[in-house]
């Protein structure tokens, strides 16, 4: 690669790392706090939170990896253009394939990273998050409060131990169980132990409050005494995979005895096709973002910037490919859209790159573009005079 191509990648590059990773951390972080309830409902630790969040990570990635290489291409190009880059490489006789040959190798390293998150790292990802919650919020000794403090398991039943030890055994045992409106029970015991299913509690060495409306109490000691705890546990929904925590091989052959699968079968052939469509956007949006700013220009033309023809071109497409991909969910005559939409658009640039033309606003609104910014200005608070001073 020559010193131009090279300096031009490494400018694309860092403009694309310093739009993605700002609205990557954004998106994380708000997803992220949608899950903060592992840790204040279910009495998680810190480790179990952090490593729900990096589960988290890649589910997002391919969603803003492409519009982050539209911003990183475009506002790079027409920077260039603006400090008399492109004129000079132009003036210089530099073959387009200078500019285009740096950006066509960066979109396709990104699609091919975004087809292995997607294809292979997302999905795991998910399945595993989904089984760290579930398990989080089925074992009751995550869904007790801290020791010595009390916790609503559930409406009108109280827990509190005063110890925790390895083996799920537990030590100073105290529950309030308000649930029968006939009678309330009060347990004490020195200690007990969850069994390996945590379905029962077995209390050693305690006693059984039993107190009904009318104030009169009973009291029973015992030596051991199983407390059920099969309707404590909670669960995150069925144990199915859904179609996005799938692998591809699964989406490519699906299984017909898959519960999943059997009860929605659209949503796994959505899903598929999705993911054989979605890893082009990058190398789509390059193109589109070339085509609009990979060539020299006269600050003097009216155009709209750029970079915001870019991103419109870019918001309208990924607007088509998830209209189509949804209605391929119930209709499988969209199935042929879920592809036409990248290949037709990336063609689409392709051509307007090969001859050489540049795209250009409708006449009527080159006529009338001046006229309009002339109107913006004349409502801002200042503007300028004609010599250039502060009017």
């Amino acid at each position: 690669m020559k010193l131009i191509e090279t300096y031009i990648l490494k400018r694309i590059t860092q403009m694309t790392l310093a739009a993605l990773l700002p609205v990557l951390a954004i998106l994380w972080t708000i997803q992220v706090l949608g899950r903060i309830n592992l840790v204040t409902d279910s009495g998680q630790s810190i480790g179990s939170f952090m490593t729900l969040a990096t589960l988290i990570l890649p589910t997002i990635i391919p969603i803003v990896l492409p519009f982050a290489a539209v911003i990183g291409i475009a506002q790079t190009l027409t920077t260039m253009n603006n400090d008399s880059e492109l004129a000079v490489i132009d003036a210089a006789a530099a073959p387009r394939s200078t500019l285009l040959k740096p950006v066509l190798v960066f979109v396709a390293l990104l699609s091919l990273f975004s087809f292995s998150v997607s294809n292979f790292v997302e999905p795991q990802a998910r399945a595993s998050a989904r089984q760290m919650i579930a398990a989080a919020y089925a074992d009751l000794l995550s869904s007790m409060i801290e020791e010595k403090n009390f916790r609503s398991i559930q409406d009108g039943l109280y827990v509190q131990i005063s110890e925790r030890h390895s083996g799920k055994v537990l030590r100073g045992i105290f529950i309030v169980d308000q649930r029968d409106p006939n009678f309330d029970l009060v347990y004490y015991a020195r200690e007990g132990a969850i069994d390996a299913n945590g379905t029962s509690l077995t209390m050693q060495d305690g006693e059984v409050h039993r107190k009904t409306p009318d104030g009169k109490i009973s009291i029973i000691r015992f030596d051991s005494y199983g407390f059920d705890l099969s309707d404590m546990t909670r669960s995150e929904g069925p144990q199915v995979k859904a179609p996005g925590q799938q692998t591809l091989s699964f989406l490519l052959s699906p299984d017909p005895d898959d519960k999943g699968y059997a009860a929605n079968p659209g949503a796994y052939r959505a899903e598929l096709h999705s993911r054989l469509t979605d890893w082009l956007f990058p190398f789509v949006y390059g193109l589109i973002a070339f085509a609009i700013a990979g060539d020299a220009r006269s600050h003097r033309e009216a155009r709209l910037h750029p970079l915001i023809s870019s991103l419109i071109a870019a918001f309208f497409l990924r607007w088509l490919s998830f209209s189509a991909s949804n209605a391929a969910e119930t209709q499988p005559l969209f199935i042929p859209a879920v592809y036409a939409v990248p290949l037709l658009s990336g063609l689409a640039a392709a051509i307007v790159i090969a001859s050489g033309r540049k795209p250009r606003l409708p006449a009527f609104l080159r006529n009338r573009l001046p006229a309009l910014w002339q109107a913006v200005q004349a409502r801002l608070p200042f503007r300028r005079d004609p010599n250039g001073g502060a009017a």
